[in-house]
């Protein structure tokens, strides 16, 4: 998984349509994106315009997957 951004919000809802049901994906809170290797190739073809931060860690995958922090339990 490689870690991206966008420009901008309007080009963020562009790319999140095209790339919906074409790739598997992850938006982090801090607005960046994790996309496979192959969504990168797909979005400049379309020539949306990205920032590619690099690869994605194990803990921002793992965060990814699991979402918000369960609540402590009493």
């Amino acid at each position: 998984m490689i870690t991206i951004t966008f420009p901008d919000r309007d080009t963020e809802k562009r790319a999140l349509a095209y790339l919906l049901g074409r790739f598997s994906g992850r938006v982090l809170r801090s607005g960046e994106h994790l996309v496979p290797e192959a969504a990168l190739e797909a979005l400049a073809d379309q020539n949306i315009p990205f920032s590619v931060r690099g690869k994605a860690t194990y803990v921002e995958q793992l965060a990814a997957i699991r979402g918000a922090a369960p609540t402590t339990v009493q």
